[in-house]
């Protein structure tokens, strides 16, 4: 039950498999199905291989590098006086345009460390000045106080009644309340006042916008938002607010439009793979869902840069995902053993032991990882592929031991469920793909980090995990399928379904804390190395917020059509 399978939750029951003559070759047994839906994209990005201008000299990128050294402009004048130039900081970042800008703001953020108890001390009466200073600075991974909202707590330690009416303020404490670590009590107690608080005010909210920033927030925080989304939808508010700045508006519009145009690029090109190895075809048991991985993995990083990451960490999660359709919703027991067996020695010798489906699927994952590893190759960096290789087993296996559980109808404990869904989750996998579209960042010293579930891997493979139990669990044993940790928490300790699910989502909120501990400084890999594995699980976030956005298209619909159908108007 990998995270890609819990995204399947919309399956209504076992109905035999349709086979296409020359594909799959289901023997004298009938196979389950997990019934998945169709792909509703079809062929619709393969039309976007070369419809943009994308050259330098074109009108809309001579003023987008225009506008760029013109906001560069404002960012460097704010450094002399960081205090008045966080909100500046804050649109920059929010409007997704800030990695133009690293040095610049890790610049003035140095500089506002320097005056950080000055700035507390001057504005110990404004919440949303405190907390947005204390959110920035925690985002860029240094360990401020959480002190410094002691001002706005009463004599007898509860959040002062006067601020129930400051809207601004308590949206901005609510975001900065996202970045607590463990044992701030007042963090705690911040976002259960500014949330209980937020949804009771938003009923007589007066404007539209106010009410619109107000509901996104409370469903997408920035600390669990992945960058593009919330970028889309902060450039749709941030116009009608009456403070916007024209300049950075205007290069937030043109930033996204040219990165969409971009991605629609690479995702013709991606789509158009994924058809010609006539997947459909070949596996029709499995979900196809390409554009969905690909939008997946435009959460882990969409700057220009990463191109070639974007490329094959996007192979990489559609292949895990044929895989996991196999272990989960196709391969008898025997089958499965043997693919397991086949994938552990990485051999294509090994492939002829395999029945034909299977056989297909094992050379083509063989085909795909060593064309990786002879594009990295030339860049000296074949050895990435090896460190992926052995994720790649350590998937296998799980699956494969939640496919003996499945059918041997055993629920295993809490301790050994766990010690199976992390690997099972994909994620320390993708994690370690990611590190491939970094470059020459990602040493061998860092992939030996990665690989050896540190606590920050540890952190986002449980979010993922239990938060993807949770909201699928109860369709998943409807189909057909090994227990969840929802399952596992109610036989090992004799509790409701409700209060397996409270006590499972208060281990994610524990483990996003650990993902906040693991991203301030001094951090065990470079920072830029970490901000894919925050992304990784903040996708995780949207993902399994309410529905199953992977599995369900439908669910993920909107999402994806905001990111690569339609750009913005100017």
């Amino acid at each position: 039950m990998s995270c890609f399978s819990g995204l399947a939750s919309a399956a209504s029951g076992p109905v035999p498999v349709t086979v296409s003559p020359g594909a799959v070759k289901p023997g004298n047994y009938s196979r389950p199905s997990a019934d998945f839906p169709p792909d509703i994209w079809g062929d619709h990005f393969l039309a976007y291989s070369s419809t943009a201008d994308l050259s330098n000299e074109s009108d809309e990128m001579l003023e987008h590098k225009k506008l760029k050294q013109e906001v560069r402009n404002m960012i460097v004048a704010g450094i002399e006086d960081p205090a008045r130039n966080l909100d500046l900081v804050d649109w920059i970042q929010r409007l997704g345009v800030s990695y133009h800008f690293q040095e610049e703001i890790e610049e003035l953020f140095l500089k506002m460390l320097g005056k950080l108890d000055e700035y507390v001390e001057k504005h110990a009466d404004d919440l949303h000045k405190i907390s947005l200073c204390f959110r920035l600075l925690r985002q860029q991974g240094y360990k401020v106080s959480s002190e410094m909202f002691t001002s706005f707590k009463d004599d007898e330690g509860n959040f002062k009644e006067s601020l129930n009416e400051d809207v601004e303020g308590l949206l901005s404490l609510y975001e900065a309340s996202h970045l607590q670590i463990h044992g701030e009590d007042i963090l705690e107690q911040a976002l259960s006042f500014s949330v209980t608080q937020l949804e009771f005010i938003i009923k007589d909210l007066s404007t539209c916008l106010l009410s619109t920033r107000v509901n996104h927030a409370l469903e997408y925080p920035i600390r669990k938002n992945f960058p593009r989304l919330g970028a889309r939808f902060y450039i749709s508010t941030y116009q009608d607010m009456p403070s916007h700045n024209q300049k950075i508006l205007k290069f937030s519009k043109l930033d996204f439009n040219i990165l969409q145009k971009e991605h629609q690029r690479e995702l013709s090109q991606i789509s158009r793979w994924w058809k010609e190895m006539d997947v459909k075809r070949k596996f029709p048991f499995a979900r196809h869902r390409i554009v969905e991985c690909y939008f997946w993995i435009l959460g882990i990083y969409f700057e220009p840069q990463y191109a070639q990451g974007r490329e094959i960490t996007t192979k990489a999660i559609a292949l895990t995902s044929i895989l996991d359709d196999i272990y989960d919703a196709y391969g008898t027991p025997e089958e499965l053993d043997l693919l397991t067996t086949a994938i552990q020695g990485w051999d294509s010798n090994l492939g002829t032991q395999l029945p034909e489906y299977m056989k297909t699927y094992y050379l083509l994952l063989l085909d795909v990882y060593n064309r990786i590893a002879d594009d990295l190759g030339m860049q000296g960096k074949s050895y990435c592929v090896d460190y992926v290789k052995e994720e790649k087993k350590k998937v296998a296996k799980a699956y494969n031991s939640e496919a003996k559980w499945y059918h041997q109808n055993y629920t295993p404990t809490m301790e050994e469920y766990m010690q199976v869904a992390l690997s099972s989750s994909g994620y320390p996998f993708l994690s370690t793909v990611s590190f491939i579209g970094m470059g020459k960042l990602a040493t061998r010293d860092c992939y030996e980090w990665v690989i050896n579930m540190p606590k920050l891997i540890l952190a986002t493979a449980t979010i993922s995990r239990l938060q993807d139990d949770i909201v699928s669990h109860e369709f998943e044993q409807k189909r057909g399928h090994s227990a969840s940790s929802v399952e596992c928490y109610m036989k090992q300790y004799g509790v409701t379904r409700q209060e397996a699910v409270e006590q499972l989502s208060k281990q994610v909120n524990d483990a996003w804390k650990d993902v906040n501990v693991e991203c301030m400084h001094p951090t065990a890999v470079p920072m830029q190395l970490l901000m894919p594995l925050l992304n990784l699980v903040r996708v995780a976030h949207v993902i399994y917020n309410k529905h199953d956005g992977y599995t369900n298209p439908h669910a993920s619909k909107d999402l994806v059509a905001s990111l690569f159908l339609h750009p913005i108007p100017y």
